[in-house]
């Protein structure tokens, strides 16, 4: 690239992180009107508390009503609540941090001295917030001494360290001090108080997984570990639900913490500007490290501890030709605390031709909360074509195609994915097609993926080979699909509800768009904050011509959303994505999203831009505090329960970003290279739980490329998988802005238009970062010649978007 281009590029980049920035939040926001919506901070609450994680617990935990807690670190008051970034910028009515929470707590008491210290200490020190994409990662401790210590030791007999991250959009965390890693300063105060204080609990107010390395270096002087997350606005009072014993923890990991950052699969392969190779193929997470590496797991996928013990009994599991089911009893055996437990049933597989991880999710389910000695029986089904794999090398005898091979078939029952027991194993005598499909995204540079393995003294050893790389011709595929047009008929006064009622057609209606409304239609309101829509607004489309809104069509209001509704009246401040998957609990998921669906009702929101549900390939992602998990299983399902809370309203929710954003470093050009096997059985897997169990009225492409495509480009993710392989009826949007590109199909053919041919029907906002809010011609400009855009794609994106409007309540 030449000089100039670089430069042009970077001044370009930080044009439109400003603009993002300041976009949404021009004026104060609405310092008036503070109100909550009723029965949220009880929700809240309940979720922070469950998905809170509990690694270590010697018997401290949950303090006694005689002991005097001594709390040190800042985060106790400066307490990271969500992550920065869209998915956290939200105007909150309140925040409860962690000092106040405890404070508030009666059966907790703690050191008012200390507490006293810290409060004017941080007061005098102020942290500095950043700016967009320089957010700080943690914020500097106060210098302590030993006099400090010696004086609190004396008033109190516990001791708490809070330890806080955080990590927002548009940056990686770091392999340093402050991020991956604890600091010097950290270390020195955790060793100081455990120097003084015995069974020490270390608090991890943190959005992902960061090194746990240092454990090793106080050996029993802490009593444990509690990841606490990033509450959302309940965080405080959530905490000490836990620290008191009112709430027993019942999170589960929803990632694996190696011993090293060098230990993950995906860490020599993670964070190259131009593009990164998923040599790691399916084996992510802890799909890897059950089949090679199960010793260098500090704490498996799935784990978590709690103050009561249960006792998992499988009471049955058979299988037959179609379907897996397993009855389990979970009994809790404490006597003294209450609890909530997971049943987790993974698989495996032997004597297969494709390689397959030892152990795989299959299905989970949380109880509900069981008294001393209470239990409760599970039914857990799922159909036997849950075990198939996908063959995109043709090793089976099949290609391009779902497969249920010819194999030995274990499953396993238990609390974590280590700590699951065999409670059957069958054998398949014959494999079978489940599903056969057309190579999709397939890549187009070679590089080598684990495919394979070696096998000695008992352990497995992977192997590599090329990656299948693409033979689709797409040119002829879309040629042969290109819809017909109506021809179009002028204004014959039908209005939308005319639609709505069966007056007339969605077709008759539309024909009444001429070029310039099906132009608009496909694109948003030039800008975010518009006029349009609610004061701070991602942005709005749909009603964008003053001529669509008197044929009926909507105006529909988007907003940012993961951690709550983005706009400047006060919102509900929410727990981030990975408490929400941490709880394994997808009925009260939905639960809380269900209120989140009327508040945005009464706020003015149709479209809430989440989920965000991109698989945690490396701990170093920067928004995986917004996303769920390495699993794709646990990302579609919560993302499911979600996507039924939000549109239990008559809104619309929009998982995004769909596919592979999973890293933030030059995002918007980098290039995700991943086979099609990892592709369809990782990161698209948890999008397909999702549509068809969810059925979401909008999905947001990813800003980066699939195998040299851009997600907002991408015609056989947008169109071939999503809408004719899943059956998906929604719109499609674009993240906000894209990259100018030409079709290399269809030459003739850049940017809207070739963005539109793919079925991605809504430019967001509508125009570029900066400029004349107009449109800039690309769409029509090959309108009616070969290969050009034609009536019937245009006519095809303004009923996907008028589908929307219909589908929306408004």
């Amino acid at each position: 690239m030449k000089l100039s281009e670089k430069i042009k590029r970077k001044v370009y980049n930080i044009a439109g992180k400003v603009a993002n920035s300041l976009a949404q939040n021009q004026g104060e926001g609405d310092k008036g009107d503070k109100s909550v919506t009723p029965g949220m901070p009880e929700l809240i609450r309940a979720v922070a508390a469950e998905g809170a994680v509990l690694l270590e617990n010697n018997g401290v935990l949950p303090f006694n009503a005689d002991d005097n807690v001594a709390l040190f670190g800042r985060n106790q008051i400066e307490t990271f609540f969500v992550g920065y970034g869209s998915g956290g910028d939200v105007n909150e009515p309140y925040k409860v941090n962690y000092l106040d929470g405890l404070k508030a707590c009666e059966d907790i008491k703690i050191n008012e001295m200390l507490a006293e210290k810290y409060t004017s200490w941080c007061a005098a020190n102020p942290v500095d917030e950043g700016v967009w994409g320089r957010w700080p990662r943690y914020f500097p401790e106060m210098p302590f001494d030993s006099d400090m210590i010696n004086q609190a030791a004396s008033e109190s007999n516990r001791a708490v360290v809070f330890i806080g991250r955080s990590s927002g959009e548009d940056r990686e965390n770091a392999l340093e001090e402050g991020s991956y890693y604890l600091t010097s300063e950290e270390k020195k105060l955790i060793r100081m108080v455990t120097d003084k204080f015995d069974s020490t609990v270390i608090i991890l107010n943190i959005g992902s997984i960061i090194d746990f390395s240092w454990l090793d270096e106080y050996s029993d002087k802490i009593g444990a570990v509690l990841i606490s997350w990033q509450g959302g606005m309940e965080s405080g009072n959530a905490l000490a639900d836990l620290l008191s014993g009112k709430v027993s923890p019942s999170g589960k990991l929803t990632d694996t913490v190696a011993n090293s950052f060098e230990d993950y699969p995906s860490s020599a392969d993670f964070g190259a500007k131009k593009f990164n190779n998923y040599t790691e193929d399916i084996f992510v997470g802890y799909r890897y490290f059950s089949t090679f590496a199960r010793e260098k797991v500090r704490y498996p996928f799935g784990f978590g501890l709690g103050y009561a013990d249960f006792e998992l009994g499988c009471l049955s599991a058979e299988a037959d030709s179609e379907t897996v089911s397993v009855k389990v009893t979970v009994k809790n055996m404490s006597a003294a605390f209450s609890g909530k437990e997971t049943v987790q049933v993974y698989y495996s597989v032997s004597g297969t031709e494709l390689v397959n991880p030892d152990r795989q999710l299959v299905a989970y389910a949380k109880t509900k909360l069981l008294a001393p000695g209470e239990s409760q029986e599970f039914d857990i089904t799922f159909p036997v074509t849950s075990f198939a794999s996908y063959d995109d090398s043709g090793v089976t005898g099949y290609t391009n195609a779902w497969v249920l091979e010819k194999g030995k078939y274990t499953v396993f029952v238990g609390t974590d994915c280590v700590n699951a027991n065999p409670v059957t194993t069958f054998d398949i005598g014959k494999s079978g097609c489940i599903e056969q499909l057309a190579q999709v995204s397939a890549a187009k540079e070679a590089f080598k993926r684990i495919d394979g393995f070696t096998e000695k003294d008992g352990k497995k050893y992977p192997v590599k080979h090329i990656t299948p790389e693409s033979k689709t011709n797409l040119a002829k595929i879309i040629r042969a699909d290109l819809p017909e047009g109506v021809e179009i008929t002028g204004d014959k006064g039908y209005k939308l509800d005319d639609v709505r009622s069966g007056k007339v057609s969605l077709d008759e209606f539309v024909a009444q768009l001429d070029t310039v409304e099906l132009e608009a239609i496909s694109r948003g309101d030039y800008i975010m904050n518009s006029s349009l829509g609610a004061k701070g607004n991602a942005g709005v489309l749909g009603g964008v011509l003053e001529s669509l809104r008197d044929k009926g069509i909507p105006a529909i209001t988007t907003t940012d959303g993961p951690s709550g509704i983005r706009l400047h009246a006060s919102c509900s401040l929410l727990p981030i994505g990975a408490i929400l998957a941490s709880t394994f609990n997808d009925a009260l998921v939905e639960k809380l999203y269900t209120l989140v669906g009327k508040e945005m009702s009464v706020k003015g929101s149709d479209v809430l831009l989440a989920p965000g549900m991109n698989i945690h390939r490396s701990p170093l992602c920067g928004r995986n505090f917004e996303y769920f998990s390495e699993d794709p299983l646990v990302s579609g399902k919560i993302a499911a329960a979600v996507v039924r809370g939000v549109q239990a309203s008559g809104l619309s929710a929009c998982p995004k970003h769909f596919a592979c954003n999973n890293k933030e470093t030059n995002r918007c050009h980098n290039d995700s290279r991943l086979s099609e096997r990892a592709l369809r059985e990782i990161y698209l897997k948890g999008f397909e739980i999702c549509v068809k169990e969810s059925s979401p009225k909008c999905i947001m492409t990813s800003y980066n490329k699939i195998n040299g495509v851009w997600g907002h480009y991408n015609y056989e993710l947008c169109t071939t998988v999503l809408r004719k392989e899943w059956g998906y009826k929604g719109m499609v949007m674009t993240d906000w802005w894209m990259r100018k590109s030409k079709s290399p199909e269809f030459p003739n053919l850049n940017d809207n238009a070739y963005r539109v041919r793919a079925q991605v029907d809504v430019l967001m906002p509508g125009g570029g970062r900066a400029g004349k809010k107009k449109p800039d011609g690309t769409l029509l400009r090959t309108y009616g010649q070969m290969d050009g855009i034609t009536l019937g794609e245009l006519q095809r994106t303004a009923k996907n978007v008028i589908g929307l409007a219909l589908a929306i309540d408004k």
